[in-house]
């Protein structure tokens, strides 16, 4: 059976860097976060959000903008079950539909589940080694607020309603320390997937 790999760690701390190193090594990238677009694409779950948040929640092109219903569900653990119930189940049937393809390949050595929310979802029960990605949290905030034009507080607003880095760390059976040196990165990913005997 092919091994499945699940990548944990704090947001923003560069677990797709880890991913794209595994992915180089052989694995089948499996990724929840175009997944989760993918959920609110379909027409039953859109209906859904539009019944409950209304039309305004829409872009002009008709589709959820993910941004305006960010703002709303991370400032509001009500408004956060509520969305997690109608994309979660969807998800969920995409990443088995796609491990399940990925196992029937010649090419693929194992299989990477990138998913921010895995421990909270429960999704780490289908992966068979779990890997924290550690990296300080000034660096983190940097990429941030680089890349999304987040600010301190939403990426606290974000990290409350996700696990304490201490408890994804200990669930963890390899840490890699990703400070933004890419040789490096590439040297621990190499060192424990040899270690797991994957690659």
């Amino acid at each position: 059976m092919i091994p499945t790999i699940g990548i944990v760690g704090g947001i923003g701390s560069g677990k797709s860097f880890v991913a794209d190193a595994m992915q180089r090594l052989g694995g089948y990238l499996i990724a929840a976060d175009p997944l989760g677009h993918e959920a609110l694409k379909q027409a039953d779950i859109k209906a859904q959000v539009i019944e409950r948040w209304g039309n305004g929640i829409l872009e002009d092109g008709g589709d959820v903008d993910r941004r305006k219903l960010g703002r709303i569900v991370f400032a509001d653990a009500t408004e956060l079950q509520a969305l997690e119930s109608l994309v979660f189940p969807y998800i969920e049937k995409r990443i088995l539909e796609a491990m399940a393809g990925a196992r029937t390949r010649s090419d693929v050595k194992f299989i990477i589940l990138d998913a921010a929310i895995m421990l909270e979802t429960g999704w780490h029960r289908h992966c068979d080694k779990i890997v924290f990605v550690d990296a300080p949290r000034e660096l983190r905030f940097e990429r941030l607020n680089e890349k999304r034009g987040w600010d301190e507080k939403e990426l606290q607003r974000r990290e409350n309603v996700q696990k304490p880095l201490a408890e994804k760390r200990k669930v963890a059976d390899a840490v890699i320390v990703n400070d933004a040196d890419a040789d490096k990165l590439a040297r621990q990913v190499q060192v424990t997937l040899e270690q797991w005997k994957v690659i």
